[in-house]
């Protein structure tokens, strides 16, 4: 396969006009820079580190409530949803979100998976057939954990993970917990269980910062959920002077899943660089999954996206980087390539 036009080559999203060899083993070949007739822009696919993607059923619910009111066990607004819905109605739901998540160029997911291992099994359900990689970041259990491809902690507040944190250890598969949302009191208890990564980390303190820094544990953060649920904003520019930061859309319910919306609401709100952001929607939150794609350069997995360069919104860009984190949107999607799914 051989996909032309400009390229977002490497780590730093060099610009370069060429083409993409992709192999039989769906593995990248080569980046050649040549003299090409094509307008299209090609871009690592997204990687979405935190979703809830069984909230589908809920899109926009809950307009005024607080954020416990929103999600708290047991008896949060989409936990009743939950309950009240049967299975292949959930399901459903779930395949659309995944869905549309693949139309606008995102490679895998990373969920957050409520339910044990029935929930894990419902994700798998939702995503058979479709190319995006719906990774179940289980809760309720360590069989789930078994049955997914890691654990998703709800916060150190909440209960003692530490035997979660030892099966994923001897499994050799990532435990990713919430800290920070609402206030600082989880973030220590939620560092001490060494993490592969944190999620949210809203409230920060100089002590957290600190030990973030000594342990360079990865961060996913999610702007707009934090701005909905009004939570707050991350100091985005203090974590990332200390740590790798990775880009989710959180919570269905809430916010759209689209990895275009979120990098253009970052950017907009932050002091961080487009190639940071893109970097964040793409290749940190792969390889929080140990995932082997989230760039273009060879021997990479080829998860890539194509733009329309020359459509209505795109047409003049002078900065691609700039304008696939700033600008572009679904409807400049000319192509989704997953050759290896």
């Amino acid at each position: 396969m051989e996909l032309t036009g400009t390229i977002l080559r490497g780590r730093e999203f060099e610009p370069v006009e060429g083409r993409v060899i992709v192999g039989e083993d769906g593995r990248i070949e080569a980046v050649e820079e040549a003299a090409v007739h094509s307008a299209d822009l090609i871009c690592p696919a997204f990687v979405n580190a935190h979703t809830h993607v069984g909230d589908s059923i809920a899109k926009e619910a809950g307009r005024g409530l607080t954020l416990e009111e929103l999600v708290a066990p047991p008896d949060g607004l989409k936990h009743r949803l939950l309950r009240a819905a049967d299975r292949e109605e959930l399901v459903a739901a779930v395949r659309r979100s995944l869905s549309f998540m693949q139309r606008g160029g995102t490679a895998a997911c990373l969920d957050f998976r409520e339910g044990d291992v029935e929930g894990v099994e419902m994700l798998r359900d939702a995503g058979d057939g479709l190319e995006i990689d719906a990774l179940a970041f289980a809760r309720g259990s360590v069989d789930a954990m078994h049955a997914g491809d890691g654990f998703g902690a709800s916060g150190a507040n909440d209960a003692d993970f530490d035997r979660e944190r030892r099966a994923t250890r001897e499994a050799g598969k990532p435990f990713g917990i919430h800290a920070g949302e609402v206030d600082s009191s989880d973030i220590n208890p939620a560092l001490d269980l060494d993490p592969d990564f944190l999620v949210h980390v809203v409230h920060p303190e100089s002590v957290h910062l600190d030990r973030i820094a000594d342990s360079e544990v990865p961060i996913v953060v999610c702007p707009r959920s934090n701005l909905v649920t009004g939570v707050g904003l991350s100091p985005y520019e203090d974590l990332s002077e200390r740590t790798t930061l990775a880009l989710g859309t959180d919570n269905v319910m809430l916010n759209s899943p689209s990895m275009f919306r979120e990098m253009a609401f970052l950017s907009k709100l932050s002091d961080l660089s487009d190639d940071e952001i893109l970097r964040m929607a793409t290749v940190n939150g792969a390889d929080l999954a140990n995932l082997e794609y989230g760039l273009i350069e060879p021997g990479r997995e080829a998860r890539l996206l194509v733009l329309d360069g020359d459509s209505d919104n795109l047409s003049g860009v002078r900065d691609p980087v700039r304008a696939v984190v700033r600008r572009a949107s679904v409807d400049d999607v000319r192509n989704v390539v997953f050759p290896s799914a």
